[in-house]
């Protein structure tokens, strides 16, 4: 049996410049995760990928429970 690492390819690239001096608020809310690792819908395993689409909507890659939320 061979084990190999697991490959990332993003579907698209950024089409955001972010200024090098930009600023950032401290303050943030938590969209995903925080109620540790398992497999309900208010948890994540393995998180992987992120993605944010044109209407801000979030999408998380969550690799062991296989779906995205």
């Amino acid at each position: 049996m061979q084990v190999t690492k697991p490959t990332f390819v993003p579907l698209r690239g950024c089409s955001v410049d972010i200024h090098p001096n930009a600023r950032w608020k401290q303050n943030g809310l938590t969209v995903s995760g925080g109620n540790g690792q398992g497999n309900g819908i208010n948890q994540l395993s393995y998180p992987c990928g992120l993605y944010v689409d044109d209407d801000q909507t979030v999408y998380v890659a969550d690799q062991s429970n296989h779906r995205i939320v």
